[in-house]
C-alpha cells in the first residue's frame, strides 16, 4: 500500500470515528446533592428530580443522579463540594454559604421577607441582582430560585414574643436569626436542619426555626409541643435555589444548557405553586398531631423586627462588606 493511500485511509477511519467520539465526548453525568429527604413529598428534592426528569426527557446526552438526605456531601459542606468538583448541582440554602461569602446572610434575615408574593418580587430586585452577582464570584450559576417560609418551635412552651425565648436553647438557622434569639436572651445551638429532630429529643436544642417545609418532613411535630406559624406576620422566610457550579456548567454543549435551564424553570414554577401550601400542610399536620399552633399578632411581630433590627441588622450593616447597602435594598423593596 503506498504512502498516498495510507493518508487516505487514516483520514476516511478518522471521519467514521468522529461522530462517535463527539457523541461520547457530550454525554454528561452531573452529581446533584442536598440534605432534604427523598421519595417523601419534600418540594425541594422534588424541585431536583423534575429537572432530572425533564433533562433526561430531553435526549440532550444529560444525566442528573441526584443524591438527597446528605447521602453523599454533608448538609453545611454542599458549597464546598461544588468548588472541589465533588458535586455538580444541590438545592441549598445559601445563608449556609456565608462563611464564604458573608453577604449570604441577607438570605435570612429576620422580617426581611414578608410573605411568598413580597419574595416573588424581591427576586427580581436590585437587591437579589446582588447576591446574584456573588454566587457567580463564588464560581456557582442559579438554576431557580426558591423562598421558604418557616416557623419558630418549642417543646414546652409557645413563642410568641421576644421575652418568651429568654434562657432558651434554640436551635438556630443561620447567624443573623441566631442574633435576633440572642439578643432575646437564648443560647444558640447551631446545626443544620436534618440533624434538628435529635437534638430536640436528646434536650440539646429546647426550641428551634426552620422552614416550613423542613417542619413537616423531619416530623418535628414528635418533637414540639407549640408551633408558631409564619400566617400574616412570617418572620422567617429563606432563599434555598437549585444551584450548579459554574465549571459544570461550561462543560454543558448549547442544547444541553437549554434543556437544563428549561427544566428549572419548570421546576421554579412548580416551586412557587407549592410553597404557600408548605405553610398550609405544616398546620394541618401539626394540629393532627396535637400540637399547639399559633400566630403572631402585630405587635408581637414588631417587638420581634425591634429586636432584629438592634442586633442581626445592625451587625450585619457594620462589619458585611456592603451589607448596609444590600438591606436597605431590600427594604426598599415593597
Amino acid at each position: 500500500m503506498t504512502h498516498r493511500r495510507w493518508i487516505r485511509l487514516a483520514s476516511c477511519l478518522l471521519a467514521a470515528a468522529a461522530p462517535w467520539g463527539a457523541a461520547l465526548a457530550d454525554n454528561v453525568s452531573l452529581k446533584a446533592s442536598h440534605q432534604f429527604p427523598g421519595g417523601k413529598g419534600d418540594v425541594r428534592d422534588e424541585m431536583v428530580q423534575i429537572i432530572a426528569r425533564e433533562v433526561a426527557a430531553a435526549k440532550v446526552g444529560l444525566e442528573i443522579k441526584v443524591y438527597p438526605g446528605s447521602s453523599l456531601v454533608k448538609a453545611q459542606e454542599q458549597w464546598k463540594a461544588m468548588q472541589t468538583g465533588q458535586i455538580d448541582m444541590t438545592s441549598f440554602p445559601l445563608d449556609y454559604a456565608s462563611g464564604f461569602h458573608p453577604q449570604f446572610g441577607a438570605t435570612l434575615m429576620p422580617g426581611l421577607v414578608r410573605n411568598h408574593e413580597h419574595a416573588q418580587r424581591i427576586n427580581n430586585s436590585p437587591f437579589m441582582k446582588d447576591i446574584k452577582a456573588i454566587i457567580e464570584q463564588g464560581g456557582v450559576h442559579v438554576l431557580a430560585d426558591a423562598w421558604l417560609a418557616g416557623a419558630f418551635g418549642a417543646k414546652d412552651k409557645c413563642i410568641r414574643k421576644p421575652e418568651d425565648a429568654a434562657g432558651l436553647k434554640v436551635r438556630s438557622a443561620g447567624s443573623t436569626f441566631a442574633q435576633m434569639w440572642a439578643g432575646a436572651g437564648a443560647s444558640i445551638v447551631s446545626i443544620p436542619s436534618n440533624e434538628v429532630y435529635n437534638a430536640l429529643q436528646q434536650g440539646v436544642a429546647q426550641a428551634t426555626d426552620t422552614s416550613s417545609g423542613s417542619f413537616v418532613s423531619f416530623r418535628l411535630y414528635e418533637q414540639l409541643k407549640c408551633l408558631t406559624a409564619p400566617g400574616d406576620n412570617a418572620l422567617w422566610f429563606m432563599y434555598e435555589p437549585v444551584l450548579i457550579s459554574k465549571k459544570s456548567w461550561d462543560k454543558l454543549n448549547d442544547a444541553q444548557k437549554k434543556a437544563l435551564t428549561a427544566a428549572s424553570k419548570k421546576a421554579e414554577a412548580y416551586f412557587n405553586a407549592e410553597s404557600k401550601k408548605l405553610d398550609d400542610k405544616m398546620v394541618e399536620t401539626y394540629k393532627s398531631n396535637k400540637v399547639e399552633v399559633v400566630s403572631l399578632s402585630d405587635a408581637e411581630a414588631d417587638a420581634w423586627r425591634a429586636v432584629a433590627q438592634k442586633t442581626s441588622y445592625k451587625e450585619f450593616a457594620e462589619k458585611v462588606p456592603g451589607g448596609k447597602e444590600l438591606i436597605e435594598k431590600a427594604l426598599s423593596v415593597k
